[in-house]
């Protein structure tokens, strides 16, 4: 079972997001902050965490740079769903440390899609030969680029 990490200050939500999550068969925990999301990474070791942008204590700005300078978490998938939908935005996450970037409200088909997507490219990343984080963020770019 895949174990995903929801932060998002939200209550109304995180319980959608994690109603679509477990009734497809995911394991979920739920954080309100971005303080509480990073202490939960620790303790949880999510394979994926969806995370808010506009969070009280950390943003998600704040939480994915500390993720990415932690070398236990820098790999950990992190996907925005966020309100952030203003042109540019999305470019401005992704380039910031975010894998993936999703707009609310949110679309279950296209949340599947990328939450695979993310997944994959973590498997990938794991079976390959050890790359540095240069490379990690050079796809990442690549990948904003390009449109994916």
């Amino acid at each position: 079972m895949i174990k995903v990490l929801i932060a998002e200050d939200n209550a109304v939500n995180r319980e959608l997001l994690r109603e679509l999550l477990e009734t497809r068969g995911y394991a979920v925990d739920e954080a309100c902050d971005g303080q509480a999301a990073l202490e939960m990474i620790e303790h949880m070791r999510p394979e994926i965490l969806l995370l808010d942008i506009g969070m009280p204590i950390l943003d998600g700005f704040a939480v994915v740079r500390r993720i990415r300078e932690n070398p236990s978490f820098a790999a950990l998938p992190v996907l925005a769903v966020t309100a952030y939908a203003m042109q540019g935005d999305r470019e401005k996450i992704i380039n910031s440390g975010f894998d993936g970037y999703l707009s609310k409200p949110v679309n279950w088909a296209v949340l599947e899609e990328e939450m695979n997507r993310l997944l994959k490219e973590r498997e990938d990343r794991n079976a390959a030969p050890k790359q540095s984080n240069e490379s990690h963020a050079a796809r990442r770019a690549q990948a904003a680029g390009s449109g994916n």
